[in-house]
Parts: structure tokens; C-alpha cells; sequence
């Protein structure tokens, strides 16, 4: 553990590292399994092929999925150089650069995954960047209010959620944490909702659909649009390329631009 006055030169470099960033995106959601890292590295990878200067930070210690959905899986860092992707457009860090393994479990007490995301974000050579996403793990323990507590001013929250009662039950305490530690909250995405037919383009809505957006009205909150269940997605994640990379054009690849392009509008306020 770092002494009082490690943490103290730590935090220096955490001021001076988030200073350099003039945009700053935390993507978090209620529960697991609602697809948070896929909209995050798609966020982060639409903003870089716009030609923006783009981070994204893997806060998600337990659970670091950023690397493989962005074809870096097994790579591994020697210093904390970020690894760079899109022409060094998109710089991104995860733990999983500094684990022998990926099958390997993090079996770490706060203190530790405390000491990590600071690292992470003062010890990463992250430069002048227009935007930092951070990909949280789910709920609101140590991670996310760290993160909170620790990158300055920021721009806000986006929660992710699917249309199920008990994500949506999960989502209303994010945004409520949020609100509770003055994060501001960017808006609300529905993912998963709905499944558009490839061949015949007719919708069924496996999950249900609208308590995203109904949630968004009842908090008075954004809702930044609805992600339908596409099986390209999960390919593209695999594969390493985001899927609004993707030459595709379909409700799917429309709703996750327009995503990106309202955070734009919103953060260049």
C-alpha cells in the first residue's frame, strides 16, 4: 500500500492528468449483463472515427472486457503506455494488460482496486485528449465512486439498461447515485431492446421495450435512444472492432451514431 506521501504525489498526477482532458463520459449501469462495455467501447470508438482524440479507461477490475471488444485481448503492457488504436486516435488501458492470464480472477479487497483506478488514471500517459470514457463495473461500490471522486469536472453519467423490470429497477439506483454524489447524468440508453428480423425487418420486442425511456421521463433525465438486439453486435464485440465501425446500416447501427452524436452535442455545449 502506498504511503501518505505516495498518495499525495499520486493525486498530483491524477490533477494533472485529468486537467489535460476536456471531455469526460462515465458509462455505468445497475446490474450486470446489460451490454455497458459494449456501449462503452462503441461510444469511445464512434468519437475516435470522428476524429476526436479519444481514452478509454477499463475500471472495470474485476470483470475487464474493454481489451478483447477492442482486438487487444492478450496484449501486454510493459509501462503505462496506453495502447493506441485508430492512428493513435483511441488510446485504451485495462487491467487486463497486466494479468499473465485472462482466465486469472481478481481477488482484490477495495484498498487495492482503490489504488488501481488511481494508477490508471494519474500513472497513464494519457496526454491532451478530447474525450476520457470510463467503463464501470455494474452498481455503485468502490469503482464508480472513485472514479467520481477522482477526474475532476465531468461531464456525466450514461446509464445503460435493458428493457427488463429488474434492470430498469437496478438503473433507477445509478441515477440516483449520480445524483447523490452531483455527477451529472448525460441521459439513459435502452440496449437490447427489441430484435429486428435481418430478412424480414419485422420487430419483436423479446425483453419488452420503453421502460428505458419511461424511466428517463419519470427521473427527468435524457433518454438517449434505444440499442435493438442485433447478432452483428456480439460478432463485432468478439472480433475486436466495434460495430459502429461497421459499414452496416440498420436500426442498430442508427440508434448507437445517433448515441454518439447526441453526447457531442451535449458535452460541446
Amino acid at each position: 500500500m502506498a504511503n501518505n506521501k505516495q498518495m499525495s504525489e499520486l493525486d498530483i498526477k491524477v490533477k494533472n492528468n485529468m486537467e489535460k482532458i476536456k471531455h469526460k463520459i462515465v458509462v455505468m449501469s445497475g446490474k450486470g449483463g446489460v451490454g455497458k462495455s459494449t456501449i462503452s467501447t462503441n461510444i469511445a470508438y464512434g468519437l475516435a472515427l470522428k476524429g476526436y482524440k479519444v481514452g478509454i479507461l477499463d475500471a472495470d477490475i474485476h470483470g475487464p472486457n474493454v481489451a478483447l471488444m477492442l482486438g487487444k485481448e492478450g496484449v501486454k503492457a510493459t509501462s503505462f503506455a496506453p495502447i493506441s488504436l485508430l492512428d493513435g486516435n483511441l488510446k485504451v488501458i485495462s487491467l487486463s494488460f497486466f494479468i499473465s492470464s485472462s482466465d486469472d480472477p481478481i481477488i482484490w479487497r477495495g484498498p487495492a482496486k482503490i489504488g488501481a483506478i488511481h494508477q490508471f488514471l494519474g500513472d497513464v500517459q494519457w496526454g491532451e485528449l478530447d474525450y476520457l470514457v470510463v467503463d464501470l463495473p455494474p452498481g455503485t461500490g468502490d469503482e464508480p465512486l472513485t472514479i467520481a471522486q477522482s477526474i475532476g469536472k465531468a461531464d456525466g453519467s450514461v446509464i445503460v439498461t435493458t428493457p427488463q423490470d429488474v434492470s430498469i429497477l437496478d438503473s433507477r439506483k445509478s441515477i440516483k447515485f449520480s445524483k447523490l454524489i452531483n455527477l451529472p447524468i448525460l441521459g439513459i440508453v435502452e440496449n437490447m431492446s427489441g430484435f429486428v428480423c435481418p430478412h424480414c425487418g419485422e420487430r419483436i420486442d423479446i425483453f419488452k421495450t420503453g421502460g428505458g425511456e419511461k424511466t428517463a421521463k419519470e427521473l427527468n433525465v435524457e433518454f438517449l435512444g434505444k440499442v435493438p438486439m442485433n447478432p452483428s453486435i456480439v460478432v463485432a464485440g468478439d472480433s475486436g472492432v466495434p460495430y459502429i465501425g461497421s459499414q452496416e446500416k440498420n436500426a442498430s447501427h442508427d440508434a448507437l451514431e445517433s448515441i454518439v452524436n447526441k453526447l457531442i452535442e451535449k458535452t460541446q455545449k
